[in-house]
């Protein structure tokens, strides 16, 4: 392949993920981070750029790294993909556009889940709801998501949020715990426990109504905040509902943080060889082909 990339926040638990990734398939990766280039510097960013073919942002809060980087993405005139889970980044960067091909959210959170409810759709055009549940073994959160929680936490007040009615709702209103039946056996799960699905899946599929689940353990590892260890094993189960008919995909693998790496690189390579369906900002589901996009992922997940 031989193309550079540049991954920014290389030096983060999932940019090494994703710099291992690339060098297995045959990129050049150029890591660099704040220390060659803050957010708020165009020009360390522009030369930090030269000679890329595209970027990988895997530095948040992206609340502070997604715009500016878009920004020089465009100057250099490159594809932009980024891991962000924080809703309201990727809410901004959907509301700003771009003059490239802008891919946020290409991770676990986020774009695993679009593909699933975009593949699951099929040839339906709309749909009353989408349920996406994620069935973690646990949840050993980096510091990064941590602190990228904290500022989506500071942004909204506090509150929680929930795309209802066509639309992101802020609320206080205590979350429902309930029983999921994953192919794996049932277990308790939190409902809205908001992702950033809840922002990629809307974005392009006339769904009013999208739900996210966190299985019990996962959130309460969330809370507990402990030094990651041993890798999580995860499903997730996406559920589609239109009148009473209900459609179904669902996929297991383990860690999240390195399965979040073959789907930014295999998104950035995409993009990189003619394999997508839109310009501008455009989630995962609405950037490429869903199925073939999941088949891909094979060696890291498995589509039930």
């Amino acid at each position: 392949m031989g193309h550079k990339i540049a991954v920014y926040g290389a030096s983060g638990t999932t940019g090494r993920f994703v710099l291992a990734e690339l060098e297995k398939r045959g990129f050049e990766p150029l890591p660099f981070g704040r220390a060659q280039a803050t957010a708020d510097d165009p020009e360390a960013l522009d030369r930090a750029l030269e000679g890329a073919a595209a970027v990988i942002n895997t530095a948040g809060p992206f609340a502070v790294t997604a715009a500016p980087l878009i920004s020089a993405a465009e100057r250099a005139g490159i594809p932009y993909v980024d891991v962000a889970a924080e809703i309201e980044a990727n809410a901004d960067t959907v509301a700003r556009g771009a003059s490239v091909p802008v891919v946020p959210a290409m991770a676990f959170f986020g774009g695993l889940a679009d593909l699933l409810v975009t593949a699951a759709m099929g040839d339906w055009t709309d749909a009353d709801s989408a349920h996406i549940a994620y069935g973690l073994s646990g949840w050993q959160p980096t510091p990064g998501t941590l602190a990228a929680g904290a500022v989506s936490r500071d942004r909204r007040n506090g509150q929680r949020v929930r795309f209802r009615d066509g639309e992101l709702q802020y609320h206080d209103d205590t979350p429902p715990t309930l029983e999921w039946d994953f192919p794996s056996g049932p277990r308790p799960v939190i409902a809205e426990f908001s992702m950033a699905d809840v922002v990629t899946v809307p974005s392009h599929l006339a769904i009013p109504s999208v739900t996210s689940y966190m299985s019990a353990t996962a959130a309460q590892g969330l809370h507990d905040a402990q030094a990651r260890q041993e890798p999580e094993t995860f499903e997730v189960d996406v559920r589609v509902r239109r009148g009473t008919e209900e459609r179904r995909l669902t996929v297991a693998g383990r860690d999240i943080y390195a399965v979040s790496a073959p789907l930014a690189v295999e998104a950035t390579e995409r993009l990189l060889t003619g394999r997508f369906n839109a310009t501008g900002v455009a989630s995962a589901g609405a950037m490429f082909d869903p199925t073939d996009f999941l088949k891909s992922l094979e060696p890291h997940i498995t589509l039930q």
